[in-house]
């Protein structure tokens, strides 16, 4: 057995370093992904964009959480305003903003403050909100000039043809929108660039994110249409979405990562065979000594050890907030005889209604307790945002 598990070993170990000659030994392929990444440096990254960033603004915020996380956090309830203002900055051919997110930031941009939007899909709340419709065409020739509606910046615009889509504006509502740029395929203009007035703030929503690539930037004089968008930008804090989540993507892999480096994904695929391996020639059964644990004894003395222990001495907020969000439910239930069982849009309506209380205001608390139940851990923060907003709700104030 011995002998053989040599052999085994021998022939792992030299198909290791075969593997790794023929890994390095090949010239690296150009990642054409459309990755939109601030740390990337393939075509479709934004490596060169974030840098050039820092330069045009007073200051760059990396927002490495959801909007709606960032938002809320920096919301004073007691004031009803942000304390952190500026210009929320998105680049994605895909609107990856969860609902709760979007809703969240039409209410930065009322109070105040300006939203750039740059993407191939917006959702429908954005839409019914600012009151806008946009087409897709699908093209042959990938070739569109793009232009700006102010003459002072015609000398910014210019054609773009790898990675561009036919997306524009089909219906605007006049009243609230400055048409800010074009786009022409096949001889035909069409709207691209916009500026919506929302509440005290507004909305810049532009069509061709793939403008902003460090390819596009790179490529002849392509970075002065770039430059002609971001001009429409005012130069204070700007709160970049970035692509780099902490703890990545709700909804992606574990091992996304890993996959995405070929030696990486390679690496994975020895060390589990390695794994394999170790489980058929280790295959005899090993059990240790279970050790025998005596009850806890049940005293009134412990119990009160323990409590005091849990809310005192761990700070366990966790379970402090989930009581409270359990009592505040219970207390709608006796008493407006409402179903709490789906906590959405319309539950934060009927309850509003029913209690007498501001619907915008009875949204806010509703959406902080689904995103309260939602994380893993709670902080102190978040037991006194959710404290706060609940005494306020019973105060009606």
């Amino acid at each position: 057995m011995k002998g053989s598990l040599r052999i085994y070993i021998g022939l792992l170990v030299l198909l290791f370093i075969g593997a790794i000659y023929l890994e390095l030994s090949q010239p690296k392929p150009i990642d054409w992904r459309p990755t939109y990444n601030e740390r990337h440096t393939s075509p479709y990254g934004l490596k060169i964009l974030h840098e050039e960033l820092n330069s045009l603004f007073d200051s760059v915020q990396n927002i490495k959480v959801t909007p709606y996380e960032f938002f809320i956090d920096t919301y004073d309830y007691e004031n009803e305003r942000y304390t952190e203002t500026g210009t929320f900055f998105y680049v994605d051919p895909e609107y990856a903003l969860d609902g709760a997110s979007t809703t969240e930031l039409l209410d930065y941009v009322w109070n105040g403050n300006q939203a750039f939007l740059s993407s191939t899909r917006f959702p429908e709340a954005l839409q019914d909100s600012l009151l806008f419709d946009y087409r897709y065409e699908y093209i042959v020739e990938k070739e569109g000039a793009f232009t700006f509606a102010n003459p002072a910046l015609s000398s910014n615009g210019t054609t773009l043809t790898k990675g561009v889509d036919h997306m524009y504006f089909a219906e605007l509502d006049s009243t609230t929108t400055t048409v800010l740029g074009y786009s022409e395929f096949d001889k035909e203009k069409h709207i691209n660039f916009v500026a919506i007035e929302y509440g005290s703030g507004r909305f810049l929503l532009h069509t061709q994110p793939v403008a902003f690539t460090n390819y596009h930037l790179l490529k002849d004089d392509h970075f002065h249409y770039a430059e002609g968008v971001l001009s429409y930008l005012p130069e204070r804090t700007l709160l970049f979405e970035s692509q780099n989540k902490i703890g990545g993507n709700l909804g992606g892999s574990p091992l996304r990562y890993l996959f995405s480096q070929p030696a990486l994904a390679w690496a994975w695929r020895f060390g589990l065979i390695t794994l394999i391996l170790f489980m058929i020639f280790n295959a005899k059964r090993r059990q240790r000594i279970i050790q025998v644990i005596e009850p806890l004894r049940n005293t009134t003395i412990a119990f009160t050890k323990t409590i005091g222990n849990l809310y005192f001495q761990t700070k366990d907020h966790n379970n402090i907030v989930q009581k409270k969000i359990t009592y505040f439910l219970e207390r709608i239930r006796n008493d407006l005889y409402l179903d709490t069982s789906s906590l959405d849009e319309r539950f934060a309506k009927k309850l509003a209604k029913k209690w007498g209380y501001a619907e915008e205001k009875t949204l806010k608390l509703v959406n902080l307790i689904r995103y309260i139940q939602n994380k893993p851990q709670n902080s102190e923060n978040d037991l006194m945002n959710l404290n706060k907003a609940i005494e306020a709700f019973y105060l009606k104030k």
